[in-house]
């Protein structure tokens, strides 16, 4: 009887950790967000926030899961802070200082009465995309800090040593301190120009999810999820900026055909065989509505833009009856809100999909000289689809070639020997291998 006791009493101390750990997790910006605003210090805010939940698992299997379990964890950390400054009275002398400056700058709101949590997380977004802070930097402060991702699970994203994006996040920390970037929504007047910052941070760890730069997979759902969920949150802190809603939609209509990307072995689905069956409509609908709020009440801008191009490809049956010249219409509009070879690029495919591939392989040749797709691989396939349509087949071999030197992960790799060999059997005069 004692020992199905300890049983029972093992299983309820697992499971009230994995819902601690859970539920960390998922409030873990907002905890680490009021720390920070409170002690002005990233390094001391995420020591006693682990220390709040160490010590989480320690009682509440005991004592029971309190009843403002999000405040209950704020004063543990609160007070670890506490002691730990009495400890070290010059660096609380130092914090001091930058929380003065902190406080006049931005004014601290009232405590909450009742306990809870207060929800601090956009001034965390706005510290760490700091445009003071490097871009590689940037994302991987807001995968640390926002997402609650650890250092080893960063620099897995970042396909580099764990000690490298140690250094790197030590490095951004220090950056923040020393620079004194304050902690705090930027002003009325100040918002247009810091917001998009934090956009791209946000897209950037989901474009690396969608299309992951290398590795044997040919995306990291991890990620993809991880920013679709911190686009949420910036969603409900934000919820007049139309951008922020268009990045959200962004996300969930490209997330939408997430399963039908890859087949049974990992092996790459391009869009012209995909199961559209397969694609989430539940998601493809929100997407959609974010869309409509994004473009309604003003100019549109890059994000409400590339949603409503993938939206149209979302409610098209099959390629052949997708609106192409709409489609080509946004892309103009795109160039014109944010010009760039990569959109060039994409709108260059578009053309030829409107116009035939001659008509877009000239656009793509303009294209030949640009520096930013000299290692983009994307690039030398579009030309190698075009040039094997167009019966080019020594060209479209060189073609796939070069982007076969390019791409980064084994299915893309694996997917280009495939059109090689492709080209290779339809062209009478090819020779064999690559």
């Amino acid at each position: 009887m004692d020992r199905r006791m300890d049983e029972r009493m093992d299983g309820w101390a697992a499971d009230a950790r994995s819902s601690v750990e859970s539920m960390f997790r998922e409030e873990r910006g907002r905890l680490l967000a009021s720390l920070v605003r409170r002690f002005g210090d990233l390094d001391l805010a995420e020591e006693v926030a682990s220390e709040a939940m160490e010590a989480a698992l320690v009682h509440w299997p005991v004592d029971g899961v309190p009843s403002r379990p999000g405040g209950w964890l704020l004063t543990t950390a609160r007070r670890r802070a506490v002691d730990r400054l009495r400890r070290d009275r010059a660096y609380a002398a130092r914090l001091a200082v930058l929380q003065v400056e902190a406080d006049r700058a931005d004014p601290a709101p009232p405590a909450d009465a009742d306990g809870d949590l207060p929800d601090e997380r956009l001034q965390l977004f706005f510290t760490c995309a700091h445009p003071a802070l490097p871009a590689e930097d940037r994302t991987a402060l807001t995968l640390r800090c926002l997402a609650g991702l650890t250092t080893p699970e960063v620099a897995r994203a970042f396909l580099v040593p764990s000690a490298t994006m140690a250094q790197r996040i030590v490095r951004a920390k220090r950056k923040i301190r020393e620079a004194r970037i304050p902690f705090r929504v930027p002003g009325a007047d100040e918002l247009p120009e810091r917001l998009p910052g934090v956009l791209q941070v946000i897209y950037s760890i989901f474009t690396e999810g969608y299309a992951a730069s290398s590795g044997p997979d040919l995306q990291r759902l991890d990620l993809s999820e991880e920013a679709i969920r911190l686009g949420r949150i910036l969603r409900r802190l934000l919820p007049a900026e139309r951008e922020v809603a268009g990045l959200l939609g962004l996300m969930l209509l490209v997330h939408a055909r997430r399963d039908a990307r890859t087949g049974p072995g990992g092996e790459v689905v391009l869009l012209d065989d995909q199961d559209r069956g397969r694609w989430d409509r539940t998601m493809i609908e929100e997407g959609r509505d974010l869309v409509l709020l994004a473009l309604t009440g003003g100019s549109p801008g890059p994000y409400g833009v590339q949603a409503a191009i993938a939206a149209l490809h979302d409610e098209a049956a099959d390629v052949a009856t997708t609106d192409w010249p709409q489609i080509v219409a946004l892309y103009d509009v795109l160039l014109a809100l944010a010009p760039s070879p990569v959109v060039a690029l994409n709108r260059a495919v578009a053309v030829a999909m409107r116009d035939g591939p001659q008509a877009g392989l000239a656009l793509l040749d303009e294209l030949a000289g640009e520096p930013r797709l000299r290692d983009h691989h994307p690039y030398p396939t579009a030309r190698a689809d075009l040039l094997h349509r167009l019966g080019r087949f020594p060209e479209a071999a060189a073609a796939y070639r070069e982007a076969l030197g390019l791409a980064g992960t084994d299915p893309e790799r694996a997917h280009l020997l495939r059109r090689l060999d492709a080209v290779e059997a339809s062209d009478p005069g090819a020779t064999t291998g690559t």
